[in-house]
């Protein structure tokens, strides 16, 4: 489809369906998630379902009631009763933001949200910043399982095991890190890596867990070796692939900014769409 065509798609005509027209009311304005999969170029649900999920997740990671922005109802459609859900148009912006960037009616949408509100553009965030969040909050997640494992394998000094990892894969240690990253000592390291750094030690993190675990390996002394074997190995990798060292990738935005300025985008999508409750009406048989 030309490109004139595909921005058609997003943007008001009155030959055709669009994204405004194809939104619905029901106490709230919302839009269904398979009729903006059409919008998207997905043929697929399940495929479809993907960038849902992500797109939930970046509402957990900023503290947003998932049930605020997607809501699921059984619809019937063409005889049969299918699951889908009710997006807001945050919902629907956080869902193309998180589709398949190779489809080019995903970036068709994204180009529509971006530019559909000169007053707050600059709240918008990009596919990068997105991707920042949603792996910020899968480390997360992730120390708190390592914790568990060092722990229960027998570490009782968990900041010299973590620095051990840190120092593995940056060869420095972790204050160091912070000094070269400009990062006060009151603030996560990992607040201020871009998504490629982010994703670095997401894997470093996981190999970490899964090593203590597959190697039934004990004690403190050799947790701190394993913790740093392993970001040796992902250190040499990246080196190896990309010719960086992770040290000298470039410090990112605060990510407690990229997290504030997502919310104010919500919020302003609301303010378009005249919602007034906090969230989307209860799940509902259509």
């Amino acid at each position: 489809m030309p490109p004139q065509q595909l921005s058609l798609l997003f943007h008001l005509d009155e030959d055709r369906p669009n994204f405004e027209s194809l939104g619905k009311e029901n106490g709230n304005r919302f839009w269904y998630a398979r009729d903006f999969m059409k919008m998207l170029g997905y043929e697929d649900f399940s495929a479809f379902m993907k960038a849902i999920n992500k797109a939930m997740a970046t509402c957990t990671a900023l503290n947003i009631l998932v049930m605020d922005n997607f809501s699921e109802v059984s619809r019937v459609i063409k005889g049969e009763t299918v699951v889908d859900y009710k997006l807001s148009r945050f919902a629907c912006y956080l869902v193309a933001i998180n589709g398949d960037v190779r489809k080019p009616e995903v970036a068709a949408a994204q180009a529509y949200f971006i530019t559909m509100a000169e007053a707050f553009r600059h709240y918008i965030e990009s596919n990068e910043q997105v991707e920042r969040v949603q792996t910020r909050e899968k480390i997360s997640d992730q120390e708190k399982s390592l914790s568990s494992a060092a722990h229960a394998a027998g570490v009782e000094q968990y900041h010299f095991f973590r620095n051990a990892g840190y120092r593995g894969m940056y060869n420095m240690n972790l204050a160091e890190l912070k000094l070269l990253k400009r990062v006060a000592s009151d603030r996560s390291v990992l607040d201020f890596m871009g998504s490629e750094e982010l994703a670095a030690n997401l894997f470093r993190i996981t190999q970490t867990e899964a090593k203590i675990r597959n190697e039934q390996i004990r004690g403190q002394t050799m947790l701190e070796i394993t913790a740093e074997s392993v970001g040796k190995a992902v250190r040499k990798t990246m080196q190896e692939l990309s010719g960086t060292s992770p040290e000298t990738l470039p410090p990112a935005s605060d990510i407690k900014l990229v997290k504030k300025n997502l919310k104010q985008v919500g919020k302003e999508f609301d303010k378009i769409d005249g919602r007034t409750k906090k969230q989307l009406p209860p799940p509902e048989k259509e």
